[in-house]
């Protein structure tokens, strides 16, 4: 019959019933039918497949979308089909059997479908948003009303029992619109709803007495059994996330979430080990939650109380937790999870390892296997990391770990000591900004460093870090030294006064010459001429004697080898390093050359230590930068007078003649925003009307050419000139293992921060000449396999900083020359750059390396498209002359097939 009226009245007769008779006519055959039977019959029609201009087809469609949204949505019929599988015995010409389970989830696979079959053009009641937020609320309301029919006590209800049936249905449909992406409809209608309850039982009942509530109240049973009715993982461990993340958005507390999540997956957690394992393995190894979630899972599954109860009563812990800490200790303390995780993940797992410290006591931690070893090891390799959020955690796993082993002797390894831990390490719940330039022009005058600094302190030997040992003199031993000098005399002239006031004048007097500085500095059994040397050093070199050529090699050797630590007063060692720092930089801006021979044979000698090289690579870095400083050189600033008068303007300038009333002249702007600089002045004035006319005047400018030669001449950028001193000595030799030097294994904070100071370099002669000699050296390194995919993360971030430094560097026109005389070096490396950058942010687990690889990208592509506006002008030239080289006609761009 159903089928009847669908195929033979719907299409021919049911446009001419009127609305009133329709709705008491045909409408209610398809309302007062069991809500199953309809469903099963209804969605059937809309998988045949008809032709889009068959109109009959089409009316069938629209019937049965406008049944489906009258008789489920409007009538609630959903709400209606979960009470339907206890009473289907009852009914005729249904399909469901109460022994068949597959019936059920037929049924939920229909119902769960309906978003997928419509027509576009159907009603957006029945869209996936709209259709599934009200199926949700209907299923659990039917699933809650039925809740309260069930057997007076809960366990006596079977898995498989006909009375779990209707839960059955529920799960099987939340399940599958789980798994069609709309979790969070989902959980926002569930978390208020439990919540509510949740609450409602913690205000009349202590947490003792909770479990049992719960098991022995109707209301609760639906909630007890959901999860445990639903048979698909993934759609479990969804919803388990939804529902966490929902919670910690709500900022519940602590306890509610507890028996939360006690009371949706506690039958599942005890009986299924995919459940545990959800809980105990993926959510702390493999997933990221805020820090409150994080709690809420160990608390739920590792220490298995609530967090009330903890203080309350002798709190056991369960049998699996220190096995389960040792696990998680294992995994945290290996190198390669620091140096291939994410930042975010590492910090996580750090979270999970410190909240679980913080439950266990001396004698737990002396009995657990392997746990002390294993947490020095994970804080030792995390204090070598360069990146200063990474030694964050391991200053906090080695303080709570100091705690729980004597609470009276905490131990701080940071700057800033706290006996509070905050174990969201600003990335738990920070959203990540990625921050690309907008333009070559922004990176080069902007540049953001990618690399966290790291002081040499921290990477020095422990000899550096000793302090200054003091012998005191005894009071009585120098009282009895005066006694036995008085009794020796006994003349009258012993006792008349001498002047001292000079005795100290060899101690104070300043140094002049570099041949002392140069003494004082080997003398480190003379701690204040080596502080007095440090102090005068800088201005001395300043000054440029004329000696300065000749010592800068002794002077640069002296401030390389001095260890300010041992003769630095206490507390002034800082003061001390960046006395030798500016020192060195001073050096090696007034005497690149000479001193650029004396650090580069260092910087790989077996004769200096990490802290050491790291030192020569910041100045060599801070050298340059000082060196590439523009500085504009005017002809008023060369000149001792004007030209003419002291009086006259400039000839450029236009003259105050013109109408009365012409306001005064002023300079404007040149039109343009171009990277070529605008070689005129520019200047504009309004003019009065003329009789009868209304508008006002135009503007007149007056623009000279190359007038701006007057006021800047050029940019005095020294650095190109030392640019191949600096870099080229660097680069050679650093795969080499040498005894002490490892760059590409033990020493990667040398590696990475020597890429760096490269890639400066780079940046440092943009558009220069020296930039197209250099690029392919550089290029050549950063392309070693050893460099690009090493394990640190933080030499990839160096390598990634070199390339867009490359990229900034090169001028379009060398590119477009390169390629038109086919030197493959350039073409190679940038179309290495592209390659590379695009596999680091697809694939590199580190956030701040895919960041860096974007902005890598972007900048390719920019250098690409002026490449090939530069290519095009050359096209144009060929055609105007033939005097360019036939390889114009087969030239490829190498990065023009940009993904």
């Amino acid at each position: 019959m159903g089928r009847l009226l669908l195929f033979e009245v719907a299409p021919n007769w049911l446009a001419q019933f009127p609305k009133s008779v329709r709705s008491q006519i045909y409408d209610p055959f398809f309302l007062e039918g069991p809500s199953i039977g309809v469903l099963e019959e209804l969605i059937p029609i809309l998988n045949k497949k008809g032709s889009d201009k068959d109109p009959v087809h089409d009316k069938i469609c629209s019937s049965v979308e406008r049944l489906l949204v009258l008789c489920y949505l409007k009538k609630e019929g959903i709400r209606q089909m979960v009470i339907e599988f206890d009473l289907v015995e009852k009914q005729k010409g249904v399909a469901v059997k109460k022994d068949d389970k597959k019936s059920v989830s037929r049924v939920a696979q229909l119902l769960a479908s309906i978003p997928d079959k419509i027509r576009p053009q159907a009603s957006s009641k029945l869209s996936s948003f709209s259709f599934f937020k009200e199926a949700t609320v209907q299923l659990i309301a039917g699933a809650e009303e039925k809740s309260m029919q069930l057997p007076s006590v809960c366990d006596t209800i079977e898995k498989d029992s006909p009375q779990n049936y209707a839960i059955f249905f529920v799960g099987e449909t939340f399940s599958r619109i789980i798994r069609r992406g709309s979790t969070d409809i989902v959980v926002s209608e569930m978390v208020p709803r439990i919540y509510d309850l949740v609450k409602s039982l913690l205000l009349s009942y202590s947490n003792a007495s909770l479990p049992s509530v719960m098991e022995s109240t109707p209301k609760f049973w639906f909630w007890l059994y959901l999860v445990e009715t639903m048979r698909d993982q993934y759609s479990i461990e969804r919803l388990a996330e939804g529902i966490l993340r929902q919670l910690a958005s709500r900022a519940v507390t602590d306890t509610e979430a507890y028996w939360i999540l006690w009371l949706l997956f506690n039958r599942s957690y005890n009986h299924t080990g995919t459940i545990r394992a959800m809980f105990v393995d993926k959510f702390i190894l493999w997933k990221v939650f805020p820090v409150s979630c994080l709690r809420w899972i160990l608390q739920y599954s590792i220490f298995e109380v609530a967090p009330t109860m903890e203080g309350h009563v002798k709190w056991q812990k369960p049998p699996h937790f220190v096995d389960t800490l040792q696990h998680l200790v294992t995994i945290w303390s290996k190198r390669e999870f620091v140096q291939s995780s994410s930042v975010e993940q590492q910090a996580y797992l750090t979270a999970a390892v410190g909240l679980c410290l913080e439950k266990m006591s001396k004698q737990e931690l002396e009995t657990a296997k392997d746990v002390l070893s294993l947490i020095l090891q994970g804080v030792s390799c995390r204090l070598e990391s360069p990146i200063d959020l990474v030694r964050k955690m391991a200053s906090a796993i080695a303080l709570t770990f100091s705690k729980a082993v004597d609470p009276k002797n905490p131990l701080y390894l940071d700057d800033n000591p706290s006996d509070v831990v905050d174990w969201e390490f600003e990335v738990l719940t920070q959203k990540k900004v990625i921050i690309t330039t907008s333009s070559r022009k922004q990176f080069i005058n902007k540049p953001k460093t990618p690399l966290q600094e790291k002081s040499r302190e921290n990477l020095g030997d422990k000899e550096a870090q000793k302090s200054i040992l003091i012998q005191e003199i005894s009071d009585k031993g120098v009282e009895e030294d005066e006694k036995d000098h008085d009794s020796d005399s006994s003349s009258d002239s012993s006792l008349e006064p001498y002047d001292l006031s000079d005795d100290d004048s060899d101690l104070n007097k300043t140094f002049t010459q570099l041949a002392d500085i140069v003494a004082a500095l080997r003398k480190p059994d003379d701690p204040d001429g080596v502080e007095r040397a440090l102090d005068a050093v800088e201005k001395l070199v300043r000054a440029s004697p004329d000696e300065l050529h000749h010592n800068s090699s002794d002077i640069v050797r002296a401030l390389v080898h001095v260890r300010c630590a041992d003769v630095a007063a206490e507390g002034e060692e800082e003061s001390s390093e960046e006395k030798r720092h500016k020192a060195l930089v001073s050096l090696l801006v007034t005497c690149p050359f000479e001193s650029l021979d004396v650090v580069t044979k260092l910087l790989y000698s077996s004769s200096v230590d990490i802290s050491q090289r790291i030192l020569i690579i910041d100045v060599m870095t801070e050298a340059a930068l000082e060196l590439s400083e523009t500085k504009i050189i005017t002809k008023e600033q060369q000149r001792k007078g004007n030209l003419i008068t002291s009086t006259s303007q400039p000839w450029f300038r236009p003259g105050d003649r013109g109408p009365v009333g012409a306001g005064p002249w002023r300079k404007v702007s040149g039109p343009g925003t171009s990277m070529l600089q605008n070689w005129s002045h520019q200047y504009e004035r309004e003019l009065p009307s003329r009789p009868g006319q209304r508008k006002l005047g135009k503007t007149r400018k007056w623009s000279v050419a190359n007038s701006k030669d007057l006021q800047q001449e050029w940019s005095k950028n020294r650095f190109p000139m030392y640019a191949a001193a600096f870099m080229l000595p660097a680069m050679q030799g650093f795969d080499k293992k040498r005894h002490g030097v490892d760059l590409l294994n033990r020493d990667f904070v040398v590696l990475g921060k020597l890429i760096y100071m490269l890639g400066v370099c780079m940046k440092c002669i943009a558009m220069h000449p020296e930039a197209s000699a250099l690029a392919p050296a550089l290029l050549d390194m950063i392309r070693s396999r050893d460099v690009s995919y090493h394990p640190e993360a933080y030499v990839r971030r160096s390598v990634l900083f070199a390339a867009s430094c490359i990229l900034v560097a090169l001028h379009p026109s060398y590119v477009a020359s390169a390629l038109i005389e086919g030197n493959q070096d350039i073409s190679t490396g940038l179309e290495w750059i592209r390659i590379y950058s695009l596999h680091v942010a697809e694939s590199d687990p580190d956030t701040e390396c895919a960041s860096m690889a974007m902005n890598c990208l972007q900048l390719h592509s920019e250098i690409a498209l002026e490449t090939s506006r530069a290519l095009e002008s050359a096209d144009r030239m060929k055609a105007q002359s033939r005097t360019l080289p036939s390889k114009l006609d087969n030239i490829i761009i190498p990065f023009a097939n940009m993904n």
